[in-house]
């Protein structure tokens, strides 16, 4: 199996993490959103609850029909999601837009509801545990770890509260996806250091 370069260099020659570099909706993802400081509530929420479905599927999968989840989720209303009920359930389950898994819509549900049940703003608590800057970027995948100190300290904290679908490596791909950390490897145009520099 031949490794993917961790660089690449796009026909609009600007140098990218590999990953986001060949389809175009990874490569948008790439350059507007991953990495970049996300502090709205709602678009927080939706990426604790689009993580969660991620859960043992590639990023492409939920990236390609996050507009259908959207959809069906209320646009991530905490409110409206928090009232959906069985027949809500039921209805998703049939929906072949999103990825029909029982659990993960149930936890979607409940983790709106346990959203609503938070005594302060859900990015502030998810905030609460953002790392300190990285000083030098990632030189290449083999350093961006599956998880943290703070990733696991965040899962349990909302596990506590009545989250689920919140593992540590899924907390931590959060952490990145919300710019909490900036794991855009060395050489990347969007780490935080090429910015700088």
């Amino acid at each position: 199996m031949i490794p993917k370069p961790e660089i690449i260099v796009g026909d609009d020659g600007l140098a990218r993490c590999g990953w986001g570099a060949s389809d175009p909706e990874y490569r948008r993802y790439h350059d507007e959103e991953w990495g970049t400081p996300q502090h709205d509530p709602v678009r927080l929420f939706e990426k604790v609850c689009l993580e969660g479905f991620q859960a043992g599927l590639s990023w492409i999968t939920i990236l390609r029909r996050r507009p259908a989840f959207r959809e069906v989720f209320h646009d991530f209303d905490a409110e409206r999601v928090a009232a959906m009920g069985d027949d809500d359930i039921t209805r998703l389950l049939g929906d072949e837009r999103i990825i029909r898994h029982r659990g993960k819509i149930e936890a979607t549900i409940q983790n709106a509801r346990a959203t609503l049940e938070l005594e302060l703003p859900i990015h502030d608590l998810l905030w609460s545990f953002a790392p300190p800057p990285r000083t030098v970027p990632p030189a290449s995948f083999a350093e961006v770890p599956a998880t943290t100190p703070e990733s696991t300290s965040m899962s349990k904290e909302l596990r506590r509260r009545g989250f689920r679908f919140v593992g540590p490596t899924t907390m931590y791909a959060l952490m990145q996806a919300a710019g909490m950390v900036d794991d855009h490897l060395a050489g990347c145009h969007r780490s935080t250091h090429a910015t700088a520099a």
